[in-house]
Parts: structure tokens; sequence; C-alpha cells
């Protein structure tokens, strides 16, 4: 069977350094019109072996068949990705079958149903738009907003990847909801499935040389590696086909197989009728700026410029990747490093030789072990860059030094560059729903805006009028879309998965548990001793997949069990390092157990402006561990009022009845209060 051919694999194959030790997927086939099957021609013996004629010749077993996944066998036998999807959407179940559930992902879907209801399964399907840099115009927008209100649950969500999910829809209702999404600029393609995902970039619409480019670029990469086959389209528009024109340097760099790239005479030229082995993730940005966790990405590309802003090239870092399986401790989270510099006008070349390189030797017979990040463990960067510089057909240049990075939110009110402002929302955990959802359609359809969606599942209003400031804010601030300042500063850095009861891999709640854990992680603070303007980067998912990329986080909650989280310490706000396990099983209503002497002393033993994740590093888990161990409760004062909020007794009890109500202390609901009604004032909503 015939993989890619060129002189980039003929150069491998001849190096003895290399052809040792790499063990290239050979299950590829080139393409055909006809029906794709699984028959693999027979080995000749070789003509140096003399046999005897009356002998019957064994078949030569001493090159053992490459073991293979089932998703790998579906995706052989499926005719770029049509069968049997094709057939089973048009049954009268509610659900499809496992073959059409594997390659309904590559469409931008997962079946579903509700795990917290019993006896029938009730099927639905999650559809995950694709959206490089987060772009979403103005009619797109308010299609996803009606959609989510006539097929789905009534609610939007914002992902960490920068695209909607719309949840709830029947398989009935799939046709529908798919074309009218084509229709109207969007596209669901890739979201999902074993190829590019959706590129990320920064949200932020600054009209600058060094923003502009790094989105450009994102938007050339996800061109470059969208599916050319027709599938998507065969299936949901009957093979009408509502692509944009794409720059002619994508067209190009797709075409070129002078380093033996792509596959001969097939409809998808880079990733053959197998695709790539596992999801592959990319994000571009700019120096210093991390909004987009580059360093989880198996591949990150980052904007180098001149003294005067000129775009010269790209930094390039691989094999970063945030999932795992619990107690398997051969598959790990982990963060890209460097692989080389590249000039700006090479970098899809560069992007397509590290895919090329990933499709051709990534593992394909066990999954847990499919993504890049695997392959570079195995092999080291010095021999995965070699492979690649095959493909590529140059050397990489050595990396470009970059200043320190920060995570930027962007909420709240900025200035463009171009004269427009934009306004950047929290919304949390990304759903839309309620009278959020009703606020945000009528400002976003009144004033015609634009927007923008960020890996921190945020929402940006862009290209707004300088008059049209004040009454926008108003509006947002009688939907509950305030400015940042006033929305608590843990929950502005917080994420977590949707988990249950959709997910079909959660373990235990993740969106629906970290209000909670958010209100107790407050509760701590002030009984520690903590300001409020205090915090630290919290994430929340129901499984070890990683979706919140909770590795990332300072303080990382991950579901190892019904009402119980591994607990994962040490990673930093800027998001450039990796968390470790500190604890396993924590159930839920034992959290303050651990989380009250971790915040005090942190608090008393911390140097000056350390964060907790660093704080956490340097003590060592040992130490905290004894820490915990050891935790009686912190050193009790004598009791006393807030005198700045209470003046009297009885003021302070009845609050404090009324906070009890609502699982808070009679500050926390005090503080709420005044913050709500200043945030009105503010506002205009009390004039």
């Amino acid at each position: 069977m015939a993989t890619s051919v060129g002189a980039a694999k003929a150069a491998v194959l001849k190096d003895p350094k290399i052809q040792t030790q790499i063990q290239t997927f050979q299950a590829f086939k080139p393409w055909t019109a006809l029906p794709v099957t699984t028959s693999r021609s027979r080995l000749r013996p070789s003509p140096s072996v003399i046999r005897a004629v009356s002998t019957p010749v064994k078949p030569d077993t001493t090159t053992p068949v490459p073991k293979r996944s089932k998703v790998e066998i579906f995706k052989e036998q499926s005719n770029f990705i049509r069968y049997p999807l094709n057939e089973e959407l048009l049954t009268d179940s509610p659900n499809i079958n496992e073959a059409a559930t594997q390659l309904i992902k590559f469409h931008g879907s997962y079946q579903q149903y509700d795990r917290a209801e019993r006896g029938p399964k009730s099927y639905s399907f999650m559809l995950r738009t694709k959206n490089p840099c987060g772009k979403v115009p103005n009619r797109l927008y308010l299609v996803m907003d009606e959609l989510a209100d006539e097929f789905g649950i009534g609610t939007l969500r914002l992902t960490t990847r920068q695209t909607f999910q719309l949840h709830g829809v029947l398989k009935k209702d799939l046709k529908t909801v798919m074309s009218t999404i084509i229709r109207s600029m969007g596209s669901t393609l890739g979201a999902c499935g074993d190829l590019n995902r959706n590129v990320l970039a920064p949200a932020a619409p600054f009209a600058r040389k060094d923003y502009l480019f790094a989105q450009q670029t994102a938007d050339n990469i996800a061109a470059l590696l969208t599916p050319q086959s027709g599938f998507y389209y065969d299936i949901w528009v009957d093979g009408e086909r509502f692509m944009s024109a794409e720059p002619p340097e994508v067209t190009k760099a797709r075409n070129d197989n002078s380093h033996g790239t792509n596959f001969l005479d097939s409809p998808e030229p880079i990733y053959g009728t197998q695709f790539l082995p596992r999801k592959f993730k990319i994000a571009v940005t700019v120096p210093t700026d991390n909004s987009v966790d580059i360093f989880t990405n198996d591949i990150g590309v980052v904007v180098v410029s001149d003294a005067n802003g000129e775009p010269l090239g790209f930094n390039v870092y691989v094999g970063g990747g945030m999932g795992r399986t619990h107690r398997l401790e051969t598959t790990f989270p982990r963060l890209s490093e460097p692989l080389g510099f590249v000039p700006k006008e090479d970098i899809l070349y560069a992007v397509k030789a590290i895919v090329v390189t990933q499709r051709e030797n990534g593992r394909r017979d066990d999954r847990k072990y499919s993504r890049m990040k695997y392959l570079i463990d195995s092999w080291g960067i010095e021999k995965f860059r070699s492979v690649v510089e095959q493909y590529y057909g140059k050397k990489f240049e050595p990396i470009h030094e970059l200043p320190e990075w920060e995570f930027k939110s962007y909420l709240g009110w900025h200035e463009q560059g171009d004269g427009g402002l934009f306004c950047g929302l929290h919304v949390d955990n990304g759903r839309i729903g309620g009278k959020m959802k009703k606020t945000l359609r009528e400002v976003i359809e009144k004033y015609n805006l634009d927007v923008h969606l960020t890996p921190n599942q945020n929402i940006i209003l862009c290209n707004i009028r300088s008059a049209w400031k004040r009454p926008i804010t108003t509006a947002l601030a009688q939907g509950g879309l305030l400015q940042p300042r006033y929305v608590d500063p843990l929950n502005l850095t917080a994420m977590a998965c949707p988990a249950l009861p959709m997910c079909p891999l959660a373990i235990t709640e993740a969106e629906r548990g970290i209000p909670d854990i958010l209100k107790r992680v407050r509760a701590v603070f002030e009984k520690v001793g903590l300001k409020y303007n205090e915090s630290v980067v919290i994430r929340v998912t129901g499984c070890p997949n990683g979706c919140a990329r909770p590795y990332m986080a300072e303080l990382g909650f991950v579901g190892d069990g019904p009402n119980s989280y591994q607990i994962w310490l040490g990673g930093t706000p800027n998001q450039t390092s990796l968390a470790k396990t500190f604890l396993n099983k924590v159930k839920v209503q034992d959290l303050e157990k651990v989380l009250e002497p971790l915040f005090y002393y942190w608090k008393r033993k911390r140097q000056t402006k350390e964060s907790f994740g660093d704080f956490t590093v340097r003590m060592g888990f040992e130490k905290l561990q004894q820490l915990v161990d050891k935790w009686e409760g912190p050193m009790k004062s004598p009791s006393r009022y807030n005198l700045k909020l209470f003046a009297d007794k009885e003021t302070y009890e009845a609050v404090d009845a009324l906070a009890k109500l609502q699982s808070k202390n009679a500050h926390q609901l005090a503080m709420e209060v005044i913050r709500n009604f200043v945030a009105a004032q503010q506002n205009g909503k009390g004039e």
C-alpha cells in the first residue's frame, strides 16, 4: 500500500539513522473513484529465496501487519467521511450507528443523550462551529441565536477554542440546522474529528500590524488544512459549495508536492483517506499575548516583528496537548517546545510539514497515544525536527527570544486603534441564555455589530462608535452583563467544560458545579484574610480529557469519580507552566479541608507578588501535604462585626440570616448588594 511520495520520503527512509527509528504507518491507500475496500496485496517472497516446487508457499509473517484502531477502519471504508453517515441520517431512528457516530465528528457534531434521564435514551446532537480567530459576522451570530431557540435548548455555549456549541439538536433537524449555518457564512466542518480543529488567535480587534498579521495567518492555516473532498457539502447542502475564495498562497502551498507531502490524484491531498491519527490543534499569537494558551497546542505560532513593527516571520512551537487518562501514567498533559523560526513566507509550508510528519508517524493503533505530543515525547525534539525538515525542504532557524508572556482577557472597553471601540464581556462558563441572551441579541442586532469569541469563553463586541458606548453599557448592565470591575475576580479567569448531563465522557460535574466551588473559594479567602481583589486561576473539568485546560490552572479540579476531583496545583497566571497532581479522590464536600490550609499559608508565607501557583511550586507538594494533614483551622480572633458595613448588631444579624439562605455570609451578601447598586448608578440604571 502506498503512502505519500516524493523526495522527502525517500531521503528520510534512506537515512540509516532515521530508518531504524521511524515506524511509518502504512495503511494509506491511493484514492480511486471505486468504493474503498480493506483487501491488502500479498507480500511477494524475495527472488533470492529458492523454494521446492512441490512445497506449498506459506504466507510471509516476518513483517507484521500494523494494528489499527476501529476508527481507522471506519475512516478507510467511509468514502472520505460519507458512508454510512449519509444512509444513517435517512432512517427514522433518533440516533445513528457506531461508524456514523465517529464520522459525524468530522462534520462538527457529537451524538449525545441526557445521562440524568432514566428509561430509553433521549438522543440529540451537539453542533460546534468553526470560527478561525473567533470571528463571528453579525448575520451568523443572529442566526445561531435563532437556531438555539428553535432547534436547541435555548442557550449558546462559548467554547475554549473560540467557537459556538449548540446543544440539543434532534437528528431530524440536523440537515436544516447545518444548511442554515452554511448559508449564513458559517461552518462546522472540522470542528471535531481527526483533523485540524479551529485555529486560535487573539480575539482583540486591534488595528495593529502584528495582531492583523496573526489573524490573517490563522485564517490562512485554517484554509490550508480544510478538507477538500466535498463530503461536508454533499451531506448537508446536496453538494452545493459555499466556500469563499482563498488567497492564492494558500492554494499554492496546499498543491505543492516538491517534498513528498501530498497524496497524488486524491481529493484530499494532505489528509488522504485516513486523515490524521487524532485531533490536531493550532494557535497563532503575538509576543506577550497568551490569551490563546499557546503552549497547549500541537502547533503554536508566534509572530516575530522587527523594530518598526513589521512582521518578519514566526517562532514555531510543537507538542502541546492536555488530554490524559486516569491511573495511566503513560498518558499526560504536555507543553509545547521550540521547533525553530521560519520566515513569514514559509509558514504554510512549515505547518504542512509538521502536519504530514504527524500524519505519517503518529500512532493509529491506540487512540490514547495518537496525539502528536506522544510522537515528540518518544522521538525527542531533534529527531522530530529532522523529519519535519525533510518535508519542509529547509532547516529551521534558531528561535527568536521573546518578552515575558501575559494572560490578556480583553474584558471591558478598549480602543481598537482605528477610531472604533470594542467591549469584552465576561460570560460565566461561556453559557449564554435567558435575559443575557436576549440582551446580547438586541444590542448586536440594533448596532449591527460583529463579535469575536475568546479562548476564555467570553465574547467581544467589535467596531462600536464612541457615541454608542453609554447606551450599550446601560443595556448590557440591565441584562446582567456587567463591566469586569463589578464581577468577582475569581470568576473572571475561571473556566469549566459542560460535563454532565450531556457529555458521555464526564465523570462528575463541571459547568454546573463550578458556581458553588467559586463561592466556597471566596468564602475561604475571607476566612483566611485574603483580599477581595486577590485571585487565582481556577479551572474545572468533569473528566481527564482537559477541555477547559485545567492542567494550566493554578488550582485545577479534574473529575475522577462521582462528586470527586483530582486537585492540580502549580500553573501560573500567564499560562506558561504545567500544573501537577496534588491530591486524588477529594470529595466535593471536603474541598475546604484542602483549600483552607493552602490559602492560609499562601497569605502568610508568600513572597512579594508571588502568585498562588508559584507559591505551591516553591513550597513543594510534600510540605503542602503536611500542612493539609495537620490543619485544624486558622487561629480564631475575637468575634467582631465589620463596622464599615454594619452599624449595629441587629442589622448584621438580619443580613446574615438572608445570606445563609443563599449559602453566603453577611459580608458577601452586603458587598454584592453594594456592588450591584454602584454598577446600576454608574451605568445609568438609577437615573
